[in-house]
């Protein structure tokens, strides 16, 4: 590293600090979303591999989570997999779901995050399934962040699930059609979410520049403040995740008021 860059870094530090001296912890969202956008192209811009921009994605997981816990945030989405990323050539999905198998081992083992699956499971390999049963049971009791995994993850799917699973949870109790039809309100169909009984996400995050949502929990983001950032997700820094805390804070929530 040239002097150039340790002043940058020196620079960034103190801008970091400052930018978190004047932050109001009584603002910070309770429930952040995070589309973790850029590895490829943060890969390409580095003349790396794309496995290496993935793992480089993965590397900042923890460190993001870390910086949560220093706030008042009590739940994290992390977007890992979509169900379109399926889609993509074998060469890069095989290990691309092995580098997500590993993050999963990781928090788990941490011991400071309590795992969630958001997603379709069916969609996933036996073993990556049986991987994340097993974070979620070893986690289950501990009290810290709560982590939801998006893998095998798209909003249109989830509510098509949440529909189905309605259906079927009416079928098991002897509901008829036309009870569960008068029945039926926003409220039910939250609770059939993958997300079921937690809060909405108040503030969602998406790294690399580009300003959609892709499908990102479609259902529980239409009061939520978006955040776009232009960097790419592996060089996400604590100061842009400030920055991100600083912007929301700013902003006057009127929930479609």
């Amino acid at each position: 590293m040239n002097l150039r860059d340790k002043l940058r870094g020196l620079l960034v530090r103190l801008y970091a600090r400052r930018v978190e001296g004047h932050l109001d912890h009584a603002q910070v969202p309770k429930h952040i979303g995070v589309i973790m956008d850029g590895n490829r192209r943060w890969a390409k811009a580095a003349g790396s591999s794309t496995v290496h921009g993935h793992r480089a994605g993965a590397e900042k997981i923890e460190e993001f989570l870390g910086w949560c816990s220093e706030t008042e945030v009590g739940v994290v989405t992390l977007w890992l997999l979509s169900t379109d990323n399926f889609d993509r050539p074998q060469d890069e999905l095989g290990p691309l779901l092995g580098i997500i198998e590993d993050v999963v081992r990781t928090l788990a083992s941490d011991g400071r995050w309590r795992v969630h699956h958001v997603g379709t499971r069916d969609l996933l390999p036996a073993g990556m399934q049986r991987t994340l049963k097993e974070a979620e049971e070893a986690t289950r009791e501990v009290d810290g962040i709560l982590v939801n995994v998006a893998i095998g993850y798209g909003g249109r799917q989830e509510i098509a699930d949440a529909v189905r699973s309605m259906l079927l949870d009416a079928q098991d109790k002897g509901v008829r059609m036309e009870e569960l039809a008068e029945s039926v309100d926003i409220d039910m169909i939250g609770r059939h979410l993958y997300t079921g009984a937690q809060p909405d996400p108040d503030l969602v995050i998406r790294t690399s520049g580009e300003q959609r949502l892709s499908g990102f929990m479609l259902w529980q983001t239409a009061h939520s403040e978006y955040y776009f950032c232009d960097v790419f997700w592996p060089a996400f820094r604590k100061v842009d995740f400030l920055r991100a805390l600083r912007d929301y804070a700013a902003r006057h929530r009127r929930f479609g008021g």
